[in-house]
């Protein structure tokens, strides 16, 4: 349901008229399904099928309008943005394995992960309203969860029981169905799982620690959001109130680097993994890969979603930097001298950092002070 609140929202003629870009899908159909669930659920209130036992990739074009076209960027090779979002069965954390062959299926599902550098943890709203007044009963058992899914899936993931240098490293906490808590900002929420389920997020924090080379560059539950796929009523779904669905791109663009740019600054003996930072620090996107991962929970909603930024060495300008330090005056002025010199890319990556902040100050969305 949010792939397509996502995706459909992104054809309808009013997205593509106010934004720089166009979300195209790969599959064409691929793109007319989730569309067809985006109208379905639009016009007829009709939900989807959850899909239990599949797992299932989406591959997206993220595409600047007029790119050929633009002088400014004539010589940068690029033309996209990459959108990959893969689709996995709840179930996977937690329920048994029936043999061999699942195993070995959940296994390959998330090795294919392990180059994300954006997690995103869902708290479904309604897990909470069942459990009005013992919120934490529904908390613990969902990062509980978590962390035993995870230990499970250790051993078949880590080469040799070595850490990997590739893998989620920034953890968003994100409230599903947040429509359901009208009166709830970010802030309370964060309050919330604070207060509940501490110790819990402790302990699925140890668990990713243990994961990864160099844990100190990992941030896990210091960034929170609001989300919402839709406004549902008894017999209609008001796909146009939607909350923090449109903030997936800018994280997905802007979150690695501002993080890695900080953790680069800060850690100087992390071998290949600052490498890693540091290139992704150092230069502004010159071709990206993002891909997204959402669970689908049936027993404990609680959706899971990755998202992959690869960096290819292309610009220097220290654009990006500028953008993730700068303040809001100074970042609306870079934003329009790109839109003066149509230079779509520069102009795109701006406004998505321009989104975040103002999630923050519309209390959808509260970063991480590190």
């Amino acid at each position: 349901m949010l792939l397509s609140s996502f995706y459909g929202a992104t054809q309808q003629e009013e997205y593509k008229q106010n934004h720089l870009f166009n979300v195209v899908a790969d599959d064409t159909g691929q793109g007319t399904r989730l569309y067809q669930v985006y109208l379905q659920m639009k016009n007829a209130a009709r939900t989807p099928k959850a899909n239990r036992f599949k797992a299932t990739a989406y591959s997206f074009s993220i595409k600047l309008k007029n790119w050929a076209n633009t002088k400014a960027t004539r010589n940068k090779p690029f033309d996209a943005l990459k959108l990959v979002w893969h689709d996995y069965p709840g179930e996977w954390f937690d329920s048994s394995v029936s043999g061999e062959e699942e195993s070995q299926r959940r296994i390959d599902g998330f090795r294919s992960l392990l180059g994300s550098d954006v997690a995103v943890l869902l708290v479904d709203g309604q897990g909470l309203v069942d459990n009005a007044g013992h919120e934490e009963r529904y908390l613990k058992a969902l990062f509980n969860m978590y962390s035993n899914g995870l230990n499970s899936l250790q051993t078949g993931l880590l080469h040799d029981g070595k850490p990997l240098a590739k893998f989620p490293r920034i953890w968003v906490l994100a409230l599903s169905k947040s429509d359901l808590f009208p009166e709830l900002d970010v802030a309370g929420f964060r309050d919330l799982l604070i207060e509940k389920a501490a110790e819990d997020l402790d302990e699925l924090r140890a668990v990713l620690g243990e994961f990864v080379q160099v844990p100190e560059a990992m941030s896990v539950g210091e960034d929170f959001l609001l989300l919402s796929s839709a406004k549902f009523e008894e017999d209609r779904i008001e796909l146009n109130q939607r909350v923090g669905v449109e903030l997936l791109l800018p994280l997905a663009a802007m979150l690695p680097f501002e993080r890695h740019i900080a953790w680069s600054r800060t850690i100087h003996n992390g071998g290949k993994v600052m490498e890693t930072l540091i290139g992704h620090a150092g230069s502004m996107v010159g071709a990206a890969e993002m891909a997204a991962t959402i669970i689908n929970k049936v027993k404990l909603p609680g959706p899971f979603g990755m998202v992959q930024g690869v960096l290819v060495r292309v610009l220097s300008d220290g654009l990006l930097q500028n953008a993730v330090n700068l303040a809001e005056d100074q970042l609306k002025k870079m934003n329009a001298d790109a839109l003066a010199k149509r230079d779509y890319l520069a102009a795109t990556l701006t406004k998505f950092q321009m989104d975040l902040n103002m999630a923050e100050k519309e209390k959808v969305f509260l970063r991480s002070p590190k």
